[in-house]
């Protein structure tokens, strides 16, 4: 795979972490399930912002790996609220790499899109409440 240089996007991430040795298997590849956790706890965080309380993780839409992460990558998630219905809020994942110190560059490695669903504290669906946020 060819590393096709990207640019962060001018917002906040949902979340920015740095993969680590246990995270990745005998090449120095970090584990694709790695990081489907960290794409999860990222578009959580915003679906639970929409939601304004608990949520749980109905469905991965899309996901879709463009490039390896590597241990010493800073990984940075950033997750937006694409659509929402009744119950339901689904969120969309973009995961940029930044890598090579001495020559920083950035690369879009994966993009995915989760759907969650708003529950109570005994987790049952229930309905979102009206307006963004």
């Amino acid at each position: 795979m060819s590393e096709h240089i990207a640019q962060l996007p001018n917002r906040q991430p949902a979340l920015r972490v740095m993969p680590m040795p246990a995270d990745a298997n005998q090449y120095g590849d970090i584990f694709g399930g790695w990081i489907m956790s960290q794409v999860d706890i990222a578009g959580a965080t915003m679906a639970m912002r929409r939601a304004r309380g608990r949520v749980a993780t109905v469905s991965v839409n899309s996901f879709v790996f463009n490039q390896p992460v590597s241990v010493g990558d800073v990984v940075s998630f950033f997750a937006e609220v694409v659509e929402t219905g009744r119950t339901s809020v689904k969120v969309s994942v973009e995961v940029y790499a930044q890598r090579n110190p001495t020559q920083p560059i950035t690369v879009k490695v994966t993009q995915a899109t989760l759907t969650y669903v708003a529950i109570n504290q005994q987790g049952t669906k229930r309905e979102l409440p009206s307006g963004e946020q």
